[in-house]
């Protein structure tokens, strides 16, 4: 066996010294891997020599990608090209339409670990609509409370916790609540910052589909996208035009939807179970008997109804028996699946986003749907004036539908909430209990993770064992089996 590293990430600036050393370099691309890997399946000779052939006849190799891509579609090939976006001065809003794309890999800067200055976004649609200053005058309000109720904030968590607060290493923890709270008044025109990571193939996707968006925003960052990586890769980057799929799919479906639904109530529950696997436990029970066993999968569910519901429970249990809270469960956890109706705020949405492997749509924000209110801002008497901001907040966001086809959305801050359709398998519910049910997550998030646990163990109890929070974990493993879990790494 030989195993070489063919190449890894390198920074850009790295990239451009190499480059003026050697200006006649035409190798310093990532198109040569795609096209050497692409060989493999056809070429008998080693992969480290295809690409040394790669590096030697780069038009060549951008004409095999071409082609490769083109005509005999394998679009797999363009995997192999990776790229590192620093997206810098986008507003929130604009993110969290950037990270829809489940493939990539993005680092966001958090709003609750780094205070926020007034660097917002002033949209092109508030720009020629006449309402800029209005604009400006809302979100400098919302900011301008946003450090005051930090100001208020931070002694109160203090207060709070005297004994975290007496710990100089814990301040930070205490600081950042009161960041995370006050930021529920801050606008999704907030400017962010984020590192993406993405291959060619998903790239070219990412560009395919903004080319249909209607924000301003979002074109010209995908016109500053694809020229980059066109620059550096244009054979793998193909198919990037607008097309109807993706113009006009969503806007015909809103129409026709528009003359079927009878708007007729609301139900503003936050956390509802729509949909579930009936019988999930047994269903979970013959998956596992399938995977170890020669039997087809309808004689396992045929066993796994006869079992009794101790032997069902032992089996389950030998799931869990050697999994540590950093474990996933066995892929088998995948065949049974959750549906839940959810009301969250954009704060709550930041972070649930970010759960790509689980299947997530989301309506528009929507001010009917009322604001999640931080208890904290109760509990400081600061409610009233939070309330005062977002009702004009309201008030400006319906006059900037008035005025422009989109973009009204913007002035709407991390307090306004919006209905997600949130589909899991159990193996994905794990992954988030575990996280957002925690002891150190936001405490938004950890209560709507805590109703979606709750849901979910009424319909399958054995499914859902150990779905709990990293700090819960210890005591639910040993509830089960009598002993501690095993730490790794020891203490």
């Amino acid at each position: 066996m030989k195993v070489i590293l063919a190449g890894y990430n390198v920074d850009s600036e790295v990239i451009d010294d190499l480059k003026k050393k050697f200006p006649h370099r035409e190798d310093v691309t990532p198109e040569t891997l795609s096209a050497s890997y692409a060989r493999i399946s056809r070429d008998p000779r080693p992969a480290n020599e295809l690409r040394a052939v790669a590096r030697k006849e780069v038009e060549k190799a951008r004409r095999s990608n071409r082609k490769i891509i083109f005509k005999m579609g394998h679009h797999s090939v363009a995997e192999h090209a990776v790229f590192n976006f620093d997206i810098i001065g986008v507003s929130r809003l604009a993110l969290e339409e950037i990270e829809k794309f489940r493939l990539c890999s993005y680092t966001e800067k958090s709003q609750r670990y780094i205070s926020l200055t007034d660097d917002f976004v002033i949209p092109d649609e508030i720009k020629t609509s006449g309402q800029e200053n209005l604009f400006v005058r809302t979100i400098k309000s919302q900011n301008a409370l946003y450090h005051k109720l930090f100001k208020r904030l931070r002694p109160y968590f203090f207060e709070k916790n005297k004994e975290m607060a007496a710990d100089p290493k814990k301040q930070s923890i205490l600081e950042g609540w009161a960041k995370e709270d006050a930021r529920y008044v801050a606008s999704l025109a907030t400017e962010g910052q984020l590192g993406m990571t993405v291959n060619a193939r998903n790239l070219e996707f990412m560009i395919r589909r903004f080319a249909s968006t209607k924000l301003a925003e979002l074109k010209e960052f995908n016109q500053k996208i694809y020229n980059l990586a066109k620059e550096v890769a244009p054979s793998i980057i193909i198919f990037t035009e607008a097309h109807d799929f993706d113009t006009k799919t969503y806007e015909e479906i809103e129409k026709k939807a528009q003359a079927l639904l009878e708007l007729e109530g609301k139900n503003t529950q936050l956390v509802s179970l729509v949909d579930h696997t009936p019988d999930a436990d047994t269903k979970l029970a013959a998956s596992l008997l399938h995977s170890s066993s020669s039997l087809p999968y309808a004689e396992c569910i045929r066993n796994a109804r006869r079992l009794r519901p101790e032997d069902k429970k032992e089996l389950l249990e030998l799931a869990f028996k050697h999994m540590e809270f950093y474990d996933f469960p066995l892929r088998e956890f995948e065949y049974v699946s959750l549906t839940y109706d959810l009301v969250i705020s954009a704060s709550c949405f930041a972070q649930l986003k970010r759960h790509r492997m689980a299947t997530l749509t989301a309506q528009d924000y929507n001010p009917g749907l009322g604001v999640t209110v931080p208890p904290s801002l109760q509990e400081i008497g600061a409610r009233k004036e939070f309330m005062e901001i977002i009702d004009e907040t309201n008030r400006v966001c319906s006059l900037l539908k008035e005025k422009t086809d989109c973009g009204a959305e913007y002035v709407l801050t991390n307090a306004h909430r919006r209905r997600v359709l949130l589909k899991v398998n159990a193996r994905e519910l794990y992954h988030i209990s575990r996280l957002r049910e925690d002891a150190t997550a936001q405490w938004d998030i950890r209560e709507v993770a805590g109703e979606i646990s709750r849901l979910a163990r009424e319909v399958m109890p054995l499914t859902c064992l150990l779905v709990g929070g990293k700090d819960a974990y210890p005591g639910m493993y040993e509830e089960i089996f009598g002993r501690p879990p095993k730490l790794f790494p020891p203490e």
